[in-house]
């Protein structure tokens, strides 16, 4: 259970804000992609994530009595928490370094308990870094879109059901190219014309493009390949650098709740639901992939183009020569 939780959710408000004050003025610094350490999970940790993280450090260790999980310093306590903050200060890293948009700092609210599933974020708020949009939902409360002078979007979700015109994004990051081409041909060659496929560098800048209505869907199966198939562990781990660098919980825990509250669906690559999975944690085992779409209909249509580009990876994978795309040694480098 969550102590005082009104006060919790305006401090998520409150650190987010002072996130994005701090961050600001150094989106597309050169500086800023200065790398500085790795995370547990395995990624990269720039400069600009380490003021962001000293940023959420020092808003929360003043509020007292809160606990949070971030990307570079995992689990902190200070006093008797009320409850547990799952923070990603920059999700979408490269983005922010290059002063692009598609940066956002994330905050979801559960409950106490290093145990804590998706299926307990109680409140999330996602706001975006550079133009300072924020989108904040309630467990049961709906999703409210504001931006930085008061005013609301509307939230506005796609009505599309056509996989030809559809427009959504998806993370190469941390995945190899050839593999995850390969798993999602269908979708990308076959909305090329009438849709766009876009990799944007920030699952929740993508997820909440979904509640505004200018994608229809994401789609991230990155873990989904890692696991399901007995070559890709050893690609991911190339391209990775020794870790499978997919989403983590806090990638997708605010996000996840916005779009559902938006009237999107959520699930996992392989159409389970995302509720029983960890909240709190990263690195190996707390994986996930995900695809969220704009309507049950269309989210249905996804998952079956994804078990077939799971097969058809399969088959890619079983052909002559084909090894390991990627993997020194490990057979053909390309189809």
């Amino acid at each position: 259970m969550i102590r005082d939780a009104g006060a919790v959710e305006r401090l998520a408000v409150e650190t987010a804000d002072r996130v994005r004050a701090a961050v600001v003025p150094r989106l597309g610094d050169p500086g800023a992609r200065v790398r500085v350490g790795v995370a547990p999970g395995g990624d990269t940790t720039m400069a600009i994530d380490e003021v962001a993280e000293r940023v959420v450090t020092e808003s929360l260790r003043e509020a007292g009595d809160v606990a949070f999980f971030s990307e570079d310093q995992g689990y902190v306590a200070f006093g008797t928490p009320r409850a547990i903050l799952v923070v990603d200060p920059v999700d979408g890293t490269r983005p922010a370094a290059a002063g692009l948009e598609s940066c956002c700092v994330s905050i979801a609210v559960v409950p106490p308990d290093p145990d804590a599933t998706l299926g307990d974020v109680a409140f999330g708020v996602v706001q975006e870094l550079k133009e300072g949009t924020r989108f904040v939902a309630r467990r049961g409360g709906g999703t409210r879109v504001e931006r930085p002078d008061g005013s609301t979007v509307a939230v506005a979700p796609s009505a599309n059901t056509d996989l030809r015109a559809l427009f959504w994004t998806a993370g190469l990051r941390g995945r190899p190219a050839v593999p995850m081409a390969v798993a999602l041909a269908e979708l990308i060659d076959g909305s090329s014309m009438r849709g766009g496929f876009f990799d944007l560098g920030s699952a929740t800048f993508d997820m909440t493009r979904i509640v505004t209505g200018q994608l229809d869907a994401y789609v991230d199966i990155g873990r989904r390949v890692a696991d399901e198939v007995p070559q890709a562990e050893q690609m991911f781990r190339a391209v990775g650098e020794g870790a499978v660098c997919t989403n983590f919980p806090y990638d997708v825990a605010a996000a996840a709740l916005v779009v559902q509250e938006a009237g999107g669906v959520v699930t996992l690559a392989d159409g389970r639901p995302v509720d029983d999975r960890p909240a709190v944690g990263s690195g190996d085992g707390y994986g996930l992939a995900v695809v969220a779409s704009a309507s049950r209909p269309l989210h249905e249509l996804l998952l079956d183009a994804v078990e077939r580009g799971m097969e058809r990876l399969r088959a890619w994978l079983a052909g002559p020569g084909r090894g390991a795309p990627g993997v020194p040694g490990a057979g053909a480098a390309h189809p």
